[in-house]
């Protein structure tokens, strides 16, 4: 997949806030003069300010892409299936292998697995291949300047600037449209806060360099609370007297709860003495996956349901896991009944953001919460039905 058609990802490092210092919106010039003060006010040399702002534009695609992001209508069979391939198992069996030494260090020190390592470095840029082809600097730029997230994007300029001081970062640097560089896309604060010298040239550099990547996204989730040695996602095979309203996100429970209630692990046994949550991504009648803790840390990579979901998977995928059983969920809504379903949702109460026509973790919930109201069955999935009675 192509990285500038995800979300954005990564943790925004600690860094002081500065869309109330120098504003957004105006001209560009303007904004570009509000970003020089700052950066001089901030200790940064004259010089230094100079060369990072060199020709810097505003690039309009920038912002067509963040207003057009729609690959994540897709459901998770859909999903999963199209950026899921065997060439990228292969591929991925063979970068374990070609960087053995780089994982066994990742598994030492930060004690990520390589098959989630793997998955996402095959999701955000085919392993390398594909990093974008935006200019970094202007877009993070032309996302500052924009006023719909000053807050998010105004820190990531300064933490570029600080990549450049350093010589970690090259005003021609290419990336995703949000601003994400490298191998496994990370944002310039992320590096900051989590960048690691992986093939030991003095230097964090995530684009060329793979061991870089690897090693930072390690240090990145480690950071962000992954727990050494426990599981992130496992197929599960659930009983269809299973009460549906308690499964979901956040909805967490003890394994030995479930397993009374007659959940079992499709493949080998369910991980004792941990809690999980039962996700059913689309719904009762389809695929079944329990989710441990460490599933939650996969959300500060990447705030899509699908896009984690999918990953997960296939990091399980990467490790030996079977396919999962796609089983025969009922038909889902299309884009258009989806919309219209967040509307409908909206005017009951449920604060559901904009009207995107994705079924994302707050359309979900808000659609188990009116299954229970109509005494449907409450798993999440929203259907035809749903919308008739809504």
């Amino acid at each position: 997949m192509r990285a500038v058609q995800v979300f954005l990802v990564g943790l925004i490092a600690t860094l002081p806030a500065s869309a109330g210092q120098a504003g957004c919106g105006g001209t560009f010039s303007a904004f570009l003069d509000g970003v020089r003060a700052e950066a001089l006010a901030a200790g940064h040399p004259p010089a230094q300010v100079a060369a990072f702002l060199a020709d810097a534009r505003q690039n309009p695609q920038v912002l067509r892409a963040d207003r057009a992001q729609g690959v994540f209508r897709k459901h998770f069979i859909d999903f999963s299936r199209a950026v899921i391939s065997q060439n990228r198992l292969t591929n991925g069996a063979a970068n374990a292998r070609r960087h053995a030494v780089i994982f066994d260090r990742i598994t030492q020190d930060y004690g990520v697995p390589r098959g989630i390592l793997l998955a996402f470095w095959a999701l955000e840029t085919d392993f390398g291949a594909v990093q974008g082809d935006f200019n970094t600097r202007d877009a993070l730029l032309t996302l500052a300047h924009d006023c719909r997230r000053p807050d998010l994007f105004r820190p990531q300029v300064m933490a570029a600037l600080r990549l450049h001081h350093r010589g970690d970062f090259d005003t021609a640097t290419t990336g995703a449209w949000a601003g994400e560089i490298g191998q496994v896309q990370m944002l310039p604060a992320d590096i900051l806060k989590s960048g690691v010298d992986g093939d030991g040239d003095g230097h964090v550099r995530l684009k060329p360099s793979a061991p870089d990547a690897l090693m930072s996204g390690a240090k990145m989730l480690a950071g962000l609370g992954w727990r050494r040695d426990q599981p992130w996602l496992q197929e599960v095979v659930v009983p269809d007297t299973l009460d549906w309203r308690l499964t979901g996100l956040g909805r967490d429970r003890p394994i030995a709860d479930w397993e009374q209630m007659g959940v079992r692990a499709r493949t080998g046994t369910l991980a004792p003495g941990l809690a999980g949550a039962i996700l059913l991504p689309m719904g009762r009648k389809g695929p079944a996956f329990l989710a441990y803790p460490n599933f939650g840390v996969l959300f500060d990579w990447n705030k899509s349901f699908v896009y984690v979901t999918t990953a997960a998977y296939f990091a399980t995928r990467l490790e030996g896991a079977p396919p999962f059983d796609p089983r025969s969920p009922v038909p889902g809504l299309s884009p258009d009944q989806m919309t219209t379903l967040q509307q409908k949702l909206a005017a009951r109460g449920h604060d559901m953001g904009k009207f995107d026509g994705i079924l994302g973790a707050r359309t979900r919930a808000a659609v188990q919460t009116e299954q229970e109201r109509l005494g449907l069955p409450a798993d999440g999935w929203p259907d035809a039905a749903l919308l008739a009675a809504l």
